[in-house]
């Protein structure tokens, strides 16, 4: 009985710190659209706006990595 309590708990804990991948996306979301309007104000920030949306991207994307490998520690490690 104790051994289904903690695999659940598992599950759980491993759901709840993928809830980090949600801001994660909403962060993509909202800077790829900011970029975006800014190039459509002005043409000729195209590659400034652009170089400074993909780092923006990747930092939002590593956070959402680091979610998945928490996730998966819980579940196989722990």
């Amino acid at each position: 009985m104790t051994g289904d309590i903690i695999v659940a708990a598992k599950f759980i804990g491993a759901g709840l710190s993928m809830i980090g991948a949600l801001g994660a996306g909403i962060g993509i979301g909202l800077s790829v659209q900011g970029a975006l309007q800014g190039m459509a104000r002005n043409p000729d920030t195209y590659g400034n706006l652009l170089t400074n949306m993909i780092l923006g991207i990747a930092f939002s994307e590593a956070i959402a990595i680091y979610c998945l490998v928490i996730a998966f520690l819980m579940l196989f490690v722990l």
